[in-house]
């Protein structure tokens, strides 16, 4: 018991946190990105993005999605956003999210879309360029 009194003064005297940083409430965090890819049966995209929360957190991310199903087409999406929900940290948009999908667009199309990993969800919309009909299943990915 001892001891453990003396462990817990040392650690407030030494000033370092008790509990983690992502220990808190929920964090707002937003993407902000550039997607293009194709499909043919197939459906590939990446692009790159910046991951900002209203804690000061900010990172630059990649973005990848793969996929199959009954799709076909080409496309691009310029200044699209993102909105997190689940957050703590940013650290947690990291990783692969699930994705299901039904598109079609011709010429100047919209986008919108939600994935998720576990408990967290993003919600992605855009608009851009391209052609694209079909229904796809697949990962979408953010790495550093």
């Amino acid at each position: 018991m001892k001891r453990l009194v003396l462990l817990c003064c040392a650690v407030l005297w030494s000033g370092a946190p008790v509990l983690p940083a992502h220990a808190g409430g929920p964090v707002d965090c937003r993407l902000d990105f550039n997607l293009s890819g194709w499909s043919l049966f197939y459906k590939t995209s990446s692009g790159t993005g910046t991951v900002s929360c209203d804690n000061g957190q900010r990172m630059s991310v990649t973005l990848d999605t793969k996929g199959g199903g009954l799709s076909f087409g080409k496309s691009r999406i310029d200044n699209g956003v993102g909105e997190f929900s689940g957050v703590r940290d940013i650290s947690e948009v990291i990783g692969h999210y699930a994705t299901a999908e039904a598109h079609a667009g011709a010429v100047r199309s919209s986008k919108a879309q939600v994935v998720s990993k576990g408990d967290i969800s993003l919600a992605l919309a855009g608009t851009g360029e391209g052609w694209d009909v079909g229904v796809a299943f697949g990962r979408f990915t953010i790495s550093r």
